[in-house]
């Protein structure tokens, strides 16, 4: 493929033309459309599936990142959401169960000049995928991760999910699951991911903003997406979108300023000096001074994740909204990339001395 050294452009949201700095080829001249990524596929999900909001968020968006569809490159694992590649005109891979992340470091390592975006579920990427995603994360490979949160198992028609709430009835669990489920962002966290976030199907401003910035991140961007199944776990978010509630279910983040939220922001989060984490409170009880002030570039991601606790188990009362975590840390596939140039570097000669000398380096030993 031929490359062109980067622009300096920069898109109207903000976002780097060029998210890794790498020689990529330049879009032409003609401004695109969320119709040039959009395929010739029938899109095929359930009637009021929130996958629709999210395809049509990332078809509109991906114009915005000034990069031609031959260097984007979406990887998918198994399940309802799985079938994004099919319906984006760009390069993409509808890959293994659970392996998308694995895949997608493969192809971050090997090809710098493309954008790597892996689409997954609660389901794929938690339960025989967990391994593949934490790993991901502490390595900081250079990829965006959408996770799509259901809570539930939508391909295989309504099994309980690693992110179902203790109790959920489900054809899997008649009488109540037994399990504790993840969060999704507590465990992103916890593997210390540089960019951690959370948005919503049904909000697109929202969506748009969070995704924008993932892109805009160097290194491993993880992005929870809530989206509502209406066939077997409808209604799972209704405190989060009904105009009744969700002043009080939602909590924004927004890097730099006061975490507070409610009618008029009468509440907001401050320590809890009992756990040692953080708790609700309202404004005009503990002073606004009292509030705290969200910090998404802590390098110290204790007081996020305090955050993340907040998320009630069974999502029926409230959910911090936002980006989590945004630190910058050294990328896995630099790194790599730098050895092998190193590598390269050190060794001079024609092929076969090179060789002679990788084969006899090191520790060598003469059998007698």
């Amino acid at each position: 493929m031929t490359t062109t050294q980067p622009s300096d452009h920069t898109t109207e949201l903000g976002i780097p033309a060029l998210r890794s700095g790498v020689e990529l080829v330049p879009t032409t001249d003609e401004p695109q459309t969320g119709k040039d990524f959009t395929s010739d596929q029938e899109v095929r999900w359930c009637p009021g599936c929130g996958d629709y909001a999210v395809l049509k968020a990332v078809q509109g968006f991906l114009p915005d990142l000034g990069l031609r569809r031959e260097n984007i490159v979406f990887v998918s694992g198994i399940g309802c959401s799985s079938r994004f590649p099919y319906y984006l005109d760009t390069f993409g891979m509808h890959s293994i169960h659970g392996r998308a992340p694995a895949i997608a470091t493969g192809l971050a390592t090997a090809r710098e000049d493309l954008s790597v975006w892996v689409v997954t579920g609660d389901g794929d990427a938690l339960s025989i995928g967990g391994n593949h995603l934490i790993h991901a994360l502490r390595r900081n490979v250079n990829m965006t991760i959408l996770l799509f949160n259901n809570r539930i198992y939508g391909l295989t028609k309504g099994q309980y999910s690693p992110t179902s709430e203790a109790g959920k009835i489900t054809k899997s669990t008649p009488m109540g699951s037994l399990d504790h489920p993840f969060n999704p962002v507590s465990l992103a966290l916890g593997a210390e991911g540089t960019f951690v976030a959370r948005t919503v199907d049904s909000d697109r401003k929202h969506l748009t903003s969070v995704l924008a910035a993932a892109a805009a991140h160097r290194g491993t961007s993880l992005v929870e997406i809530y989206q509502n199944c209406p066939i077997f776990n409808d209604g799972a978010f209704d405190a989060i979108k009904s105009g009744d509630t969700k002043a009080d279910a939602i909590i924004p983040l927004v890097h730099g300023e006061p975490i507070r939220f409610g009618a008029d922001g009468a509440k907001g989060l401050i320590r809890d000096t009992e756990t040692g984490g953080v708790k609700v409170a309202l404004v005009a009880d503990v002073g606004e001074d009292a509030i705290l002030v969200h910090d998404a570039h802590n390098p110290d991601p204790t007081m996020a994740f305090a955050i993340s606790r907040l998320t009630a188990n069974d999502y029926l009362h409230q959910a911090p909204i936002g980006i989590f975590r945004q630190v910058d840390r050294p990328t896995y596939d630099d790194q790599a990339r730098g050895q092998v140039a190193t590598a390269k570097s050190a060794v001079s000669g024609e092929p076969t001395e090179r060789l002679a000398a990788l084969i006899g380096g090191g520790d060598t030993w003469t059998a007698v």
